[in-house]
């Protein structure tokens, strides 16, 4: 049993009062940050726990949010009841204006489109206005191919090649020409 008590690390007081008890003893006066608070805790309770920073860090920052203290400017320092809240940069948020909790607010209205109403009247339909009044389609009109006189002098369909205007020639790139494959003749003598 006398192993078991040794082997035991100290007692140390809870994190919050460690933490107050140094903010109390450093006694600066735009607050103490957490290096020195720290310092303060390993000076006076000499060897702690390995997750230190952790620790402190967390309990700090709980304290914080709970508002036993304010953190301000990176310094944390005991909130004074007489001062007004303070704020970081950026907009100030807006009031928030209380509502009377008897007062019936309607239900949210799902997202989305609402669906349509079964008993209500088929809307008439619109006769579509002629904007062009010309007849003729909208748009570019299809490019025609130009009719060409066959053997019997009767117009033929068009033909397999576009052609352009005005040239017997079809349009683009001609096709290649092969070359007669050249071979030496060796001459004997």
């Amino acid at each position: 049993m006398a192993a078991e008590e040794i082997s035991k690390p100290p007692s140390l007081p809870p994190y919050p009062e460690m933490i107050w008890s140094a903010i109390a003893a450093l006694n600066e006066t735009g607050g103490s940050n957490k290096t020195s608070i720290s310092k303060y805790i390993e000076s006076k309770y000499g060897d702690l726990l390995a997750g230190n920073t952790a620790l402190l860090s967390h309990h700090l920052n709980r304290m914080t949010d709970t508002g036993e203290l304010v953190f301000w400017k990176n310094n944390y320092m005991k909130p004074d009841p007489n001062a007004p809240p303070r704020r970081g940069r950026g907009r100030p948020p807006k009031p928030k204006d209380p509502l009377a909790p008897a007062a019936d607010l309607a239900p949210a209205r799902p997202r989305g489109r609402p669906p349509k109403d079964p008993n209500a009247p088929p809307k008439p339909v619109k006769p579509k206005a002629n904007t062009a009044g010309s007849g003729r389609p909208r748009g570019r009109p299809r490019k025609m191919a130009r009719p060409t006189r066959g053997i019997t002098g009767t117009p033929t369909a068009t033909s397999a090649v576009p052609m352009t205007a005005g040239s017997g020639r079809p349009r683009g790139r001609p096709p290649k020409v092969k070359a007669a494959v050249m071979t030496e003749v060796s001459v004997q003598n």
